[in-house]
């Protein structure tokens, strides 16, 4: 089969690791301009393009596809198939139309729930008991063509969204294998239409909607420190400064406190007021500091009980 494939960030290169390894090496590879990163703002490529050079797979990076001009280099190349995963571009209808067998995408839901962005923190921040990847046929929808394959993944009470991020990622390389093997066995690949009316939004997430709101109950918020992790990082303040929160857990009982008051301190975590509810805190990080636990904090910032987090 003549395969392309196009996706930019670790979730994409662990789908085309798979591909390179089980021989279904694409001709070329679509993803992001490099970008300006780190402190230093130096110009980074994409991980699915650090890994296509590797192996010597072309890439091609436009900065748009909504354009005849940028699209012409591309659709001048017969394809078969074109694989898609995290990629970052909207696909117009010239592009969707390219490949004989049309574009699929490797989504990280199980749709129609959590369309959009950012399914893997959506999934937590509800608090859902499963999640999974979907294979579907792009169409000129966000995330609404019809469903060819699907696999189901649990969520551990502890997951956080790094971890997820690599079990989804290496749970849709292998799916993205087996669809390819069926398409060159059967030459077709039957699919399911989504029923819109389940459908969920994954927007985007950013800083903004990672800072805590101690008036939320205790187990709202151990979602979100948990779907915010690694990034972009729960966080509160202390003091007037920034406090990433890394690992927390809901303890029984209530409490009438104002939200954000610190109710105990001690070496077994740092314990919350919510709404009606306490939350422990077990892993932090302090601006300009190392990730370390409550004690490890404790020991050089003592917390009185009556202590504000905001």
């Amino acid at each position: 089969m003549r395969l392309a494939f196009a996706g930019t960030p670790d979730f994409a290169a662990t789908i085309l690791a798979a591909l390179i390894d089980s021989g279904y090496a694409p001709e070329f590879v679509l993803t992001q301009p490099d970008r300006a990163q780190g402190r230093g703002l130096k110009l980074t490529a994409s991980p699915v393009k650090q890994l296509a050079l590797t192996h010597g797979i072309p890439v091609w990076q436009p900065p748009t596809l909504k354009t005849d001009e940028a699209r012409a280099p591309l659709l001048a190349q017969p394809l078969d198939v074109l694989l898609v995963a995290a990629y970052g571009l909207i696909l117009p209808p010239p592009i969707l139309a390219w490949p004989r067998f049309g574009c699929l995408n490797v989504h990280a839901s199980l749709l129609p729930r959590w369309r959009g962005a950012a399914p893997i923190q959506h999934v937590l921040l509800a608090g859902d008991a499963k999640t999974g990847i979907t294979m579907m046929q792009m169409d000129a929808g966000l995330d609404t063509g019809a469903m060819i394959a699907v696999r189901d993944v649990p969520i551990a009470p502890d997951e956080t969204a790094g971890s997820l991020h690599d079990t989804l990622a290496a749970v849709g390389a292998a799916l993205t294998v087996d669809v390819l093997r069926r398409l060159e066995k059967e030459g077709a690949l039957p699919s399911v239409p989504q029923d819109d009316a389940l459908a969920t939004y994954a927007g985007k997430i950013d800083k903004s909607h990672a800072r805590i709101d101690w008036s939320q109950d205790a187990d709202i918020i151990e979602r979100a420190i948990r779907a915010f992790n690694p990034v972009p990082g729960a966080h509160t303040l202390l003091h007037g400064a920034p406090l990433k929160i890394w690992r927390a857990a809901v303890l029984p009982g209530t409490t009438d406190a104002a939200p954000g008051t610190v109710l105990a301190a001690q070496s077994q975590g740092i314990d919350i007021a919510c709404q009606n509810s306490i939350l422990r805190i077990l892993e932090l990080q302090p601006a300009g500091g190392k990730r370390q636990t409550a004690a490890a904090f404790l020991a050089g910032h003592p917390l009185p009980p009556g202590t504000l987090m905001a």
